[in-house]
């Protein structure tokens, strides 16, 4: 993260983090979409177009927007790092936790949906907070 700060503000790199965490996020709801298909009698394109609906075009909406909220909850600890620094955290703790992604995407496509789904998705959320968390308080070192 103190690698990437030190780039200097790129928000072309930043929106590259988050698109490439986005497509990630996309390929890796295949599995669970097949079966879906598989066990519905449908087609698997129906699926595949909601999804990248939601999750290519949607989502980086969404997550410019929490990224603003991160900031805001980081200022109520008195933290000096700005806008640039919460926006390239949240879109880099995508990016590094994408791997636990694919695999909560390989066992809800290949075991369904429960307890170790319910594992995997778990240890994504702690990792995920995990960067991002590690990233914030980088950032903030950054600005120190």
């Amino acid at each position: 993260m103190a690698r990437l700060l030190d780039m200097g503000q790129r928000e072309d790199r930043a929106f590259a983090m988050l698109m490439g965490g986005c497509m990630i996020l996309f390929m890796a709801q295949w599995p669970f979409r097949a079966r879906q298909a598989h066990l519905n009698g449908e087609t698997l394109t129906d699926y595949i177009q909601h999804d990248a609906l939601g999750i290519i075009f949607l989502l980086p909406l969404i997550a410019y927007g929490l990224a603003a909220l991160v900031r805001l909850v980081t200022r109520l600890f008195n933290a000096k790092a700005d806008y640039y620094s919460a926006r390239l955290s949240l879109f880099w703790a995508l990016l590094a936790s994408s791997p636990t992604l694919v695999l909560a995407g390989m066992v809800k496509g290949f075991i369904g949906i429960g307890t170790a789904n319910s594992i995997v998705g778990g240890l994504w959320v702690i990792i995920f907070l995990w960067v991002l968390v590690n990233s914030l308080l980088e950032a903030e070192q950054c600005v120190l």
